[in-house]
């Protein structure tokens, strides 16, 4: 999918998001696998929020987004961190061309936007090619309980004086997946006018069991399986599952 001009809007609709969790778990996991490489990729990297953050923390990072716009935001980002990373325009279904990785993540339930399984299934094997021996795979999805019980059928809104939006949830064709329908108005400070912006998402989730058979299939040692930024057990209520693999040294 392009994200078009949601590109720009996007760090500020995501601006309260756990960052500085996503980056903990990758450094706790690091350490506790003991992973001594530092190259990092982060696959559907968006705005390079996390991209940045890592290699701030030491990771030496590429980033990969389906997004020319998204990427074009990241690079402008981490050239004002004053840190180097390269950005490539791919899909992570069809990744090709790169070096092998110490550590790969899908952060930030990007996972979920791929609309098939068929492509899951691509991007777990594409994954394990571009991994070292003993390296980790790291993603987080949301759960069914998310996409059925917390998205459908919802409204969210929000009203600044620059920028205000409405966000629409609502069931998709296929089971466990849902549409999300925003409308954003942002100022136009030289008209003082509002611009009207509006985007369709998609996503769609499996179970646990499902992930976690696609990824033996893959050949990767699932290491953990654990929900909200918790080194606990996925519960009924759970709304975000985390998943640390390994592809197995040789």
């Amino acid at each position: 999918m392009s994200y078009q001009q949601f590109a720009y809007l996007y760090d500020e609709l995501m601006q309260d998001a756990p960052y500085s969790e996503w980056v903990r778990l990758v450094k706790d996991k690091q350490k506790k696998y003991n992973i001594e490489g530092k190259s990092l990729l982060d696959l559907a990297c968006g705005t390079g929020e996390l991209s940045v953050r890592l290699a701030k923390e030491g990771f030496s990072v590429t980033g990969i987004d389906l997004s020319s716009d998204m990427l074009a935001v990241a690079q402008a980002k981490a050239e004002a961190a004053g840190v180097t990373i390269p950005f490539y325009e791919q899909n992570m279904a069809e990744l090709e061309g790169l070096d092998s990785f110490d550590v790969i993540g899908i952060f930030c339930d990007s996972l979920n936007y791929l609309p098939s399984a068929e492509e899951v299934i691509h991007t777990f094997s594409k994954v394990f090619q571009h991994l070292k021996a003993g390296g980790l795979f790291i993603f987080d999805v949301h759960s069914i309980y998310k996409i059925n019980q917390v998205f459908i059928n919802q409204t969210y809104a929000a009203a600044d004086d620059h920028l205000s939006y409405i966000w629409n949830s609502f069931s998709g064709e296929q089971p466990n997946s849902v549409e999300h329908e925003l409308s954003f108005f942002v100022l136009d400070e030289q008209s003082n006018k509002y611009d009207r912006v509006d985007e369709l998402h998609y996503q769609r989730t499996y179970s646990v069991q499902q992930y976690t058979k696609w990824l033996a299939e893959a050949d990767f040692e699932l290491l953990e399986v654990s929900a909200d930024f918790k080194d606990s057990e996925p519960q009924g209520d759970s709304e975000r599952i985390f998943f640390i693999t390994r592809k197995k040294p040789s």
